[in-house]
């Protein structure tokens, strides 16, 4: 079972101008969670929405178990689960209903429909609340309804796009931990801005910066390759402004009158700094941030 995703590109119009969202970008995609990482504007609900078979790209290929998707795209929606970055529910239809019509729209037989969405009601912890109209649920169980919608024709390939904005901690905590449930006989493409998200559940990371794949490894093997440029500095906090210019930060902790810092660069930032282990934020921030580019005299280590 294999996605495979050849020399994609995808252009739209704006006014009178063409703006090229994926730039000939190229990824293959096995069972297991794939963490697609990059900032909002990087082209990920572009090529998520293409992958769904929304958008049709203006090249390139995509190939799903040897067959070209972009010719035919019914080959894919049959074994397709698709949760986008804004997902809409009728709140006035019990969660019941509302899967009901959806799993219609999916052309699933009744007796089939029924089993399946009281398995996903109590797998995702709505049994309880099967009756109660969805605008009296919160944030997380309005994203759990709508991985239930997802997973009603039990897909192979499950792609969703931003699911945790607006969910509290403990919320996106048992998001991850569904994900990994999910994960063991299907692909899942998760489209986020936030490494946490990603970072302890994804067999595999690709990041995407102005339309273009510019990393794609395991967690581990990137982690690998910043792995002599990671730095604590323990500073004055009227340091803090001059190092922040200078250097890419990527946590900060306040303690008393200092602020210790977790610092990438490509030298030793500061005579006062020690080698510290990495992690995928480090990774992240270092191929995406425009300061990796900008030539600074560290200071004498």
């Amino acid at each position: 079972m294999l996605l495979d995703i050849q020399s994609l590109s995808h252009q739209y119009q704006s006014g009178k101008h063409t703006q090229l969202a994926i730039k000939s970008l190229s990824l293959q995609v096995r069972p297991g969670i794939l963490g697609l990482l990059g900032a909002n504007g990087a082209g990920k609900s572009s090529l998520m929405r293409i992958l769904a078979t929304i958008t049709k790209p203006s090249q390139g290929k995509i190939l799903w178990q040897g067959q070209n998707i972009v010719k035919s795209p019914q080959l894919l929606r049959n074994e397709l689960g698709y949760l986008p970055q804004y997902f809409g529910v009728y709140d006035q239809l019990s969660a019941i209903e509302f899967l009901q019509y959806m799993a219609g729209l999916k052309g699933l037989n009744q007796s089939l429909a029924t089993q399946r969405i009281e398995d996903l009601l109590a797998k995702l912890n709505l049994t309880h609340a099967a009756h109660m109209p969805l605008k009296g649920y919160s944030g997380g169980m309005k994203q759990r309804i709508g991985i239930a919608q997802a997973l009603l024709n039990d897909p192979k390939l499950l792609i969703i796009d931003e699911p945790t904005v607006g969910l509290d901690p403990q919320e996106r905590a048992n998001f991850r931990q569904l994900l990994t449930e999910l994960a063991d006989d299907r692909c899942i493409i998760l489209s986020t801005h936030i490494v946490a998200d990603v970072e302890s559940i994804a067999d595999q990371i690709a990041i995407m910066q102005t339309g273009q794949l510019i990393q794609s490894a395991t967690p581990k093997a990137l982690q690998e390759k910043v792995a002599d440029k990671c730095w604590q500095l323990t500073t004055n906090l009227n340091e803090l402004k001059q190092i922040q210019h200078d250097f890419i930060v990527s946590h900060s902790v306040r303690k008393d009158n200092k602020v210790e810092l977790n610092i990438v660069a490509e030298h030793c930032p500061d005579a006062r700094a020690i080698p510290r282990a990495p992690t995928l934020e480090d990774t992240y921030l270092y191929f995406t941030s425009n300061k990796r580019a900008r030539t600074v005299l560290a200071r004498a280590c």
